[in-house]
């Protein structure tokens, strides 16, 4: 009950300030880092691409069992059917999803809004109501649709493995959090106090797992149809890069396939003249030059009549220089006698396979980060950076930083705060007590700028009192402590006396001893 006695002794403008205190506690807890919202964005976009292209994909699957059908109607005709009931249900199941997306969307930026372009992404309110009201139950039936369309889909693809996939591609079987009490259900995970940005990212994601989940499908279709010749007369090659962006020195690779091929025999293929001695049909090469490179060939295959069908190809790669990205974490340029953490990274190699070294003072790796020390203050270094790619080391990048010397640091006088903590007492306007300034041991000196952290050590200073007539009366520490003779001054002071540290001379971890600025010591 003391607990209750002491709110009804409260004024009414402490419990206002107590509930402000609670609601900003609140807010600050459910905020959500702007940087975040942004890369759920970014993925979103990247998502909606992939969706495009899987579609278009799909599209050309479904094309293609058509024209098969329209050319052997008696064998084609079971397994197109079954293909355009795939196509209508995947179809129909990605529009409920964009409608989903859409209501979401406009809960969180009103009637006009658009979950390409969503405005409040940290709206928590939009995804849960639109999703989880009780009386649209929109999430549950999402969830039954899905589980409905798994049961469906994965009917028609046998390989054990590929099924495997996609019935944990689309698995709503969730794990409740620890300490959850009652059912807990995929719709809850996936909406419950969601921003609107995350919201609709996770069902575009959701979007492209059907997506895929229909491709597995289709090409069983297709690889279920036995009309010999007709696949023959569809012959295409392609080239399938693993990338068309190459790191000079880095190694190319791609896949030059023949669709559709009868894999009781192998294509035949010539590259630039040459013929490919790789069976499997993958071409590789050490790309050194740099800049838009094209190469061109055929692949040869017999038909069923014993007769050479040839079909050509031609292919585009881009080779770009190295690149390394490296940049102090802390500030923009190194400071003499400290740890400088810099970051250091090359795109598209793993950190254990980047090396670096600096032209003066040292460079350690720390986890994923660096760490640069130097002491010459005034000089420049230099950071060059190598990695290892497909076995060889090569150079990708350099920076040059200006080594500069510690910003001034400022006194300070060591105290004990009313819970018995040490805080620093940087001078007025702010006041200290007659006891906290006795129980002190003498002045330290430190930058923490919210940047960089550095003590220095006090090599001396005088306290400047001054007595009723007004005479400055100066003494001189022992080294960085209160001497005997400024202890007894602090006997004599009054509550609400002032006095003056100056003359303090303090030496940094550069080496550098320096003047630093007085400060004014004021009693409670």
């Amino acid at each position: 009950m003391a607990g209750g006695n002491n709110v009804a002794r409260m004024s009414p403008r402490q419990r206002m300030i107590n509930l402000m205190y609670i609601v900003l506690t609140a807010m600050l807890a459910l905020n959500v880092s702007s940087d975040v919202l942004n890369g759920f964005s970014q993925v979103q976009d990247g998502l909606n691409r992939t969706n495009r292209n899987m579609s278009a994909k799909n599209e050309i699957q479904f094309k293609y069992l058509s024209d098969l059908y329209a050319k052997n109607p008696t064998k084609v005709g079971p397994w197109y059917q079954k293909g355009v009931d795939l196509h209508q249900r995947t179809t129909q199941l990605y529009l409920s999803i964009d409608s989903l997306k859409m209501d979401i969307a406009r809960k969180a930026d009103g009637p006009k809004g658009d979950y390409n372009d969503i405005q409040n992404l940290d709206d928590l309110e939009a995804a849960s109501v639109t999703m989880l009201n009780p009386a649209t139950l929109k999430g549950r039936k999402l969830r039954e649709a899905i589980e409905g369309y798994r049961s469906y889909v994965t009917k028609l693809i046998p390989d054990s493995a590929k099924q495997g996939a996609v019935l944990e591609m689309l698995s709503t079987t969730v794990t409740p959090p620890q300490g959850t009490v009652g059912p807990y259900l995929w719709e809850q995970k996936m909406f419950e106090n969601m921003p609107a940005i995350a919201a609709v990212t996770l069902l575009t994601k959701l979007q492209n797992d059907i997506r895929q989940a229909e491709s597995e499908a289709l090409t069983n279709l297709i690889t279920n149809v036995d009309i010999g010749d007709i696949r023959v007369n569809e012959l295409n090659a392609y080239v399938i890069p693993n990338s068309n962006m190459i790191i000079r020195g880095g190694k190319y690779s791609a896949n030059i396939v023949l669709a559709a091929i009868d894999t009781t025999q192998r294509p035949t293929i010539f590259i630039n003249g040459q013929k490919l001695a790789n069976p499997n049909g993958i071409y590789e090469f050490t790309a050194n030059s740099v800049g838009t490179h094209e190469y061109s060939g055929f692949i040869e295959v017999m038909k069923g009549d014993g007769t050479m069908d040839r079909r050509p190809f031609a292919h585009k790669y881009t080779v770009i220089e190295p690149m390394a990205t490296i940049s102090p974490t802390m500030m923009n340029v190194l400071y003499a006698g400290i740890d400088n953490p810099i970051s250091i990274s090359v795109p598209g190699v793993a950190m254990n396979n980047v090396q670096a070294t600096i032209s003066a003072g040292t460079l350690t790796r720390s986890g994923d980060s660096w760490v640069a020390h130097v002491s010459q203050v005034g000089t420049e270094v230099t950071i060059s950076v190598s990695a290892d790619m497909d076995g060889r080391r090569q150079d990708v990048g350099s920076m040059k930083f200006r080594v500069r010397k510690l910003p001034d640091p400022d006194p300070f006088i060591a105290i004990k705060d009313a819970s018995g903590n040490t805080v620093a007492y940087k001078g007025t306007p702010k006041r200290i007590s007659k006891a906290q300034l006795m129980a002190a041991g003498g002045l330290g000196a430190a930058v923490d700028d919210g940047i960089i952290n550095v003590s220095y050590t006090v090599i001396s200073f005088s306290t400047i009192f001054f007595d009723s007539m007004g005479n400055a009366i100066p003494e001189v520490s022992n080294g960085a402590h209160f001497s005997d003779r400024q202890k007894e001054q602090f006997k004599r002071l009054k509550p609400g006396k002032t006095f003056f540290i100056s003359g303090v001379k303090a030496k940094g971890p550069d080496g550098i001893t320096r003047d630093i600025s007085p400060m004014e010591v004021a009693l409670n």
